[in-house]
């Protein structure tokens, strides 16, 4: 299993991944989505939708996190464990009008979801589009 599990990510337990230079903010509440909402009013706001048990999820999340290019000065990054918080999900789906799918990641600014996308597409999003990459 070690083998399987190195390709396509453990599924036990629902820890936040912490690699690379991503800082991940655990989405685990409901009253978080307002906080996020006033803050893309300041700095684009993501939302990673992971399923853990999902090998497919697993993979993409390790690809996004190895050429995420941000800081935490430019964006927030926020990460969505869907096994644990499914009700979170389908709220975030409710609020942005955006059907749920896993694994999926949302652009929110100004209140608004300005690109997402699912699965391997994750990976071809700019999301210099929407993130300021100069300095201030």
């Amino acid at each position: 299993m070690g083998f399987f599990n190195s390709l396509f990510g453990s599924t036990s337990g629902s820890q936040t991944p912490n690699k690379n230079n991503i800082n991940w903010i655990p989405l685990v509440q409901a009253d978080q989505l307002t906080e996020l909402i006033n803050r893309s009013s300041e700095k684009p706001q993501l939302i990673f939708k992971h399923s853990t048990s999902c090998g497919i999820s697993s993979m993409v999340i390790r690809m996004f996190e190895s050429n995420y290019p941000f800081t935490a000065d430019q964006a927030d990054a926020y990460y969505l464990d869907l096994l644990s918080y499914r009700s979170i999900s389908n709220l975030v789906a409710d609020t942005f009008g955006v059907r749920h799918q896993s694994p999926q990641l949302l652009v929110i600014t100004n209140g608004k979801v300005v690109a997402h996308d699912s699965h391997g597409a994750i990976t071809d999003l700019d999301l210099s589009q929407w993130i300021k990459t100069d300095a201030v």
